[in-house]
Parts: C-alpha cells; sequence; structure tokens
C-alpha cells in the first residue's frame, strides 16, 4: 500500500505545537474590514486551535 502524500494546501495554513496541537489562523479577515469592529478585528488576529471534531481528519490530511 503506498504512502498518502500529504495535502500541501493545508500544510500552508496549519502548522503543529508544542503538545501536539494544530494551529490555524481565523477566517473573516480578508476584505470588508471596515464593516466590523476594532475589537472584532483584534479577536480575528490572534490564531486558534483546530476543533476536536476537525483534528481527525486534518490530522489524516497531513501524515507527518
Amino acid at each position: 500500500m503506498p504512502k498518502m502524500k500529504t495535502k500541501k494546501a493545508l500544510a500552508k495554513r496549519v502548522k503543529r505545537t508544542g503538545s501536539g496541537g494544530l494551529k490555524r489562523t481565523r477566517s473573516y479577515i480578508s476584505h470588508f474590514a471596515a464593516n466590523k469592529s476594532q475589537k472584532q478585528k483584534r479577536k480575528l488576529r490572534k490564531g486558534a486551535l483546530v476543533s476536536k471534531s476537525d483534528y481527525k481528519r486534518i490530522k489524516l490530511m497531513l501524515q507527518d
């Protein structure tokens, strides 16, 4: 059985943390910034962890 290739598009968007979690960037920041409050934009700058429900599926796509 051949090995599964890493999904490169996902690998560029997700980084592994020291404790084994997956860190991602938040959505809704790329455009329409004038419609968002400063508080909302500030919170969107911070990263987030991948949720438990998505973790297993994404980990398979990364294959590291």
